[in-house]
């Protein structure tokens, strides 16, 4: 699969980055920066890049500067309407904190089994240790920022 992305033969969607990502034991983010990223610590949004899950239609900005050296990660968000994504959370080294800050709209987060319903100006906190589940349970679209810091493993 891997191979397939790479060649741009194949366009994953989200659920198949995440395990990308969780089997590199890297972040979803990561995977969303330049391979030859300058340490800069602004981040342009002409520079910024965007990308859209084929199967759901969200799209994700990741806002940090790709490469500067910091344990935090902010992306952005827009969720369109009934799009549901769902992610069966495996193993990671470490320890990944979240947080999803509602912009615009309404969204629905189910950790494990419990479900939060977000509207304009919540924050939800959780550590991504359990499957998650986002749902736009509306006719407009959704936009949230999601902060990650990911700690690495003890050793």
């Amino acid at each position: 699969m891997i191979s397939l992305i790479e060649r741009g033969e194949s366009s994953p969607t989200a659920v198949v980055l995440e395990k990308l990502a969780t089997g590199l034991g890297v972040s979803l983010a990561s995977l969303f920066e330049a391979p030859s990223a300058p340490s800069e610590p602004v981040s342009r949004r002409a520079g910024q890049l965007e990308w859209r899950d084929p199967e759901s239609g969200y799209r994700r900005r990741n806002v940090s500067p790709d490469g500067y050296p910091s344990p935090i990660q902010i992306v952005e968000v827009v969720f369109p309407p009934r799009a549901r994504v769902s992610y069966g959370t495996g193993a990671r080294p470490g320890v990944t904190h979240q947080q999803i800050w509602v912009l615009e709209g309404t969204i629905e987060v189910t950790l494990g089994d419990q479900p939060y319903t977000l509207a304009l100006g919540d924050c939800l906190a959780m550590v991504l240790d359990r499957p998650v589940a986002y749902r736009n349970p509306t006719a407009k679209p959704a936009r949230y920022a999601v902060v990650i810091v990911a700690t690495p493993p003890l050793r």
